[in-house]
């Protein structure tokens, strides 16, 4: 009581005198660890940053949705690809930067990276983009051996601070100084000013308002902070229209416009201004009238400070029209505002971190050049410029005549600006704006920072690739290719008791016996139908006693999967389960590193013909703690060899040739619609849809030509999906099928007619992949529908043919439509759903996607899914 009393009768001097010594003790505590830090090695300081990177991965969506409650402002989803963003980007820029006295130079992107350790480091994050900025400025100050101590913006304290809990520990853990992290406690003004002023404080790094980063630069000593971004966006009259209007809707939308360098402005050339119109109104753009710009210039801006007010930032497109007085469909993506000048008198023409734009109409190119010039001198010098050109001339001379350091061609703004997803600029989300705004530096501030930088980025389609086993053998007997096979004289065989009962295992063995030379063998039968991490292990047991040189996987989908597994464990003793199915953006820039050479080879024999493990680098693992069903996905996966014998088949029981026949299916409709589907891949896929349609119900019938035909298909299939990946509609039947135990090719049959007419639709969440510059599932399963001799006057009408199709196909083979129809209890499925779909929006396969899904999305589509929405027949 005393305390409280002696506190609250404080003077305001003496509360100030409180606030100077706590701050002063965290930066001494601060200097005792960059002591400690600097004569960590190269080595020590990776290990660190990888330990954050990991942490900040794993913990991306419950942070994510943390700051949305917190903030009330963004999108949970949104928020979690920039937590992801933060710890794999940025530590895959990060990960072979040499930041112990080393300058590197990479003249083939015409990129430079200059940096060298400042000191203690005051951190300012602000609310937009709370998390994911702790997690990157973090990361950014470890690498180059800096402490860090944070100022949290008060309005996303909890979220911030809980982030900084789980990355210390991490930290920590990896032998960080415990004090390497730090952060202010009570937040306020006050506190975060004598951070930026204490003595003891080298270098500033501040993102937040105009306010918090003049505060910095006013501190006299090197600050790095951001500027405005009113940024626009030119869609010249060659540009790609439906895609730059995709990159700009889907710019706009991601985090609802709280990125900086989104587009706020979009001047269109007046010949095609019309179409532009068009083209954004079929994405459910809301163009205000004129009494509604009216209400909007009201309520939208901030008459004090001129810009966006401060409810309003992060709102939805409803949310905000709602706050300003004006009825929009609650299906609004973006609000846009056919607008004339630029100014204090426009007031909408400022900044709006919000899916608000302003459109404007330019007679040629030297108007639309005047017009971005003005809207970037009214409080955006320096930051971002956009522009969607096809003419080399025009992004030459938009590029020098722009005052901005981030020239974006053919980019959505928002995703461009930060780097490495639509280019080959660094990976930030610290975005300099130069002396144009004010700034220090004038590039995406990263590690190695001592310059201004203005940087022209152009767009960039990342390398695509076709991964397959080195050798696959097919027909009848192909199996006699292990007598032959060279440089191997140790076969640990990897299959389960169904399939040794039926002598199987022993063929392989007697094919093995027949090799000339040294020969030995240990069969492995023990695994199980759903493999789990305690198979695997006894499964490595045996091999570190064995020793094999080769793995041979005799079985269907689930004993090539764990033989996959086992071979990964058994070589990498010191890679965890967890580490192995971590989710991941972009597989060759993904946090934890798999082996890229395999001393032990691996032959894959497949005994079903559906799930195409025999040519994948997927590998599906349920975890025996959680009994929770893991993805593991990488190329260090992949079989050596794949041999494809139908002699195997011949005798299936017709559920299995049902439900692995629909398994295959699944697979190469999906990897025909995926986002990174090439031309290389979609001939396959296309393929073995042919092949399925056709001899499916031929082979359940008893049909011994048309089972070999589709063992053929499963595997190509296989390549297909093995180098375009999947979608939703194996999220969501992994996820269901291993809750409620409904076998995977019957969960895939009633989740793929839903999905399809999911994707067939104009997303409200727009798919994110460079190569997938336009939206094109309705067109690509119409391709599928025409492929095999469906007709039908438009896209619409034959995708649905094709669900038809696929349902006709399903009931013909004895497969019920709907979860409900396989026991599953209403309540029951009820009571798990929501969870359910979280799991389904973090597995891998939602990533490629051709329409990016919100959870609620997920939610509904799965209990579609339980009753068989619009199928006919249904039972």
């Amino acid at each position: 009581m005393a305390k409280t009393q002696q506190k609250e009768t404080l003077t305001e001097e003496q509360k100030k005198k409180q606030i100077y010594d706590m701050v002063d003790n965290l930066v001494k505590k601060s200097h005792v660890a960059l002591d400690e830090m600097a004569n960590f090695t190269q080595e020590q300081v990776d290990k660190i940053c990888e330990a954050v990177a990991t942490a900040g991965e794993q913990n991306a969506y419950p942070l994510a949705k943390m700051a949305v409650e917190e903030t009330k402002r963004g999108v949970v989803e949104d928020k979690t690809t920039k937590n992801m963003y933060a710890s794999e980007n940025i530590w895959n820029s990060l990960r072979h930067e040499k930041t112990v006295g080393v300058i590197d130079e990479d003249k083939e992107l015409g990129l430079t990276k200059i940096a060298e350790p400042k000191g203690v480091i005051a951190g300012v994050t602000p609310v937009t983009n709370p998390t994911s900025t702790v997690i990157f400025k973090a990361m950014l100050a470890l690498k180059t051996r800096n402490t860090i101590i944070f100022g949290f913006h008060p309005q996303a304290q909890k979220s911030c601070v809980e982030t900084g809990k789980i990355i210390q520990a991490a930290a920590v853990a990896a032998g960080a100084p415990k004090d390497a992290i730090q952060w202010i406690e009570e937040p306020s003004l006050d506190a975060t000013t004598d951070l930026m002023n204490n003595p003891g404080v080298q270098t500033i790094l501040a993102t937040g308002g105009p306010g918090m980063v003049k505060a910095a630069y006013s501190s006299g000593k090197p600050a790095i902070g951001v500027g405005p971004g009113n940024g626009p966006s030119y869609i010249e009259k060659s540009a790609n229209i439906d895609r730059a209007v995709y990159d700009i809707v889907l710019s706009k939308t991601f985090d609802n416009g709280m990125v900086c360098a989104s587009e706020n402005s979009v001047v269109v050339d007046d010949e095609i201004y019309d179409k532009v119109v068009d083209e954004f109104k079929t994405w459910n753009c809301y163009f205000l009238n004129k009494e509604e710009i009216k209400k909007f210039e009201e309520h939208f801006i901030d008459p004090r400070r001129g810009t966006v007010a401060g409810p309003v930032a992060g709102k939805s497109a409803y949310e905000i029209a709602k706050l300003c007085g004006v009825d929009v469909p609650k299906n609004t993506k973006v609000i846009v505002a056919e607008y004339n000048g630029v100014g204090r008198k426009f007031p909408l023409s400022a900044e709006k971190l919000s899916p608000v734009f302003t459109l404007y109409r330019a007679k040629n190119h030297d108007d639309a050049f005047r017009i971005c010039s003005e809207l970037l001198d009214y409080g955006g010098r320096g930051h971002t410029a956009g522009l969607h050109s096809n003419d080399k001339k025009i992004i030459d001379e938009f590029a020098m005549k722009m005052d901005a350091c981030r020239i974006l061609v053919n980019s959505p703004a928002a995703l461009g600006g930060i780097g490495d997803l639509y280019n080959n600029m660094l990976p930030s989300l610290t975005l300099g704006t130069g002396s144009y705004g004010a700034n220090t530096f004038s590039h995406n501030i990263g590690a190695k920072d001592l310059l201004n930088i203005k940087t022209v980025a152009m767009r960039r389609d990342n390398m695509q690739w076709v991964k397959v086993p080195s050798k696959t053998y097919f027909e009848h007997n192909a199996a006699n290719y292990l007598r032959h096979m060279p440089n191997v004289n140790r076969f640990f065989i990897v299959t389960d008791e169904g399939v040794a009962d039926q002598g199987f295992a022993d063929e392989i063995t007697d094919i093995i016996s027949k090799r000339r030379g040294q020969k030995e063998y240990e069969v492995f039968k023990a695994v199980t139908l759903d493999p789990n991490t305690d198979v695997i292990k006894d499964g490595v047991h045996r091999m570190n006693i064995f020793k094999p040189d080769v793995v041979i996987a005799i079985g269907g989908g689930s004993v090539m999967d764990a033989a996959k597994a086992m071979r990964l464990f058994y070589e990498n003793p010191e890679m965890s389960f967890e580490e192995a199915y971590q989710k991941f953006l972009d597989i060759r820039k993904r946090v934890v590193r798999f082996p890229k050479i395999n001393g032990v080879q691996l032959v894959c024999i497949p005994t079903t013909s559906g799930t195409g493990s025999e040519v994948s680098p997927i590998a599906i693992i349920s975890d025996a703690k959680t009994g929770i069903k893991h993805t593991l996905c990488d190329y260090a996966l992949t079989p050596d060899v794949s041999i494809v014998d139908d002699q195997f088949v011949q005798t299936l029981p017709k559920r299995l040739i049902a439900w692995s026949g629909f398994e295959a299916l699944g697979h190469a409709i999906e990897s025909y619609v995926s986002t990174m589907a090439t031309d290389f891949t979609r001939g396959w896929s296309l393929e073995a849809i042919k092949t399925i349609f056709a001899n499916l119900k031929k082979s359940y019938d008893g049909d011994l030509d048309a089972r070999k035909q589709m063992h053929d298909a499963a595997t190509i299939a296989g390549m297909a999906y093995s180098n375009a990946f999947l979608g939703l509609e194996h999220s969501i039947a992994h996820t269901v099928g291993s809750t409620f135990d409904i076998p995977s090719g019957v969960s895939d049959a009633i989740a793929l007619p839903q999905v399809i007419r999911f994707n067939s639709k104009r997303p409200e969440k727009l798919a994110m992949w460079p190569h997938y510059s336009v939206y094109r599932a309705e067109s690509d399963y119409a391709d599928i529908a025409r492929t095999i001799g469906l007709t039908g006057s438009s896209d619409d009408e034959l995708v649905e043919k094709l669900v038809k199709k696929i349902i006709d196909l399903a009931e013909s083979v004895g497969i019920k439509m709907a979860y409900k129809g396989y026991g599953v209890d209403k309540a029951e499925f009820d009571k798990k759903v929501d969870e359910l779909a979280v799991e389904a929006y973090g597995d891998q396969n939602t990533v490629t996607n051709p329409t990016a899904p919100l959870i609620s999305q997920i939610i509904q589509l799965m209990k579609d899914c339980y009753e068989g929405k619009g199928i006919v027949n249904n039972k």
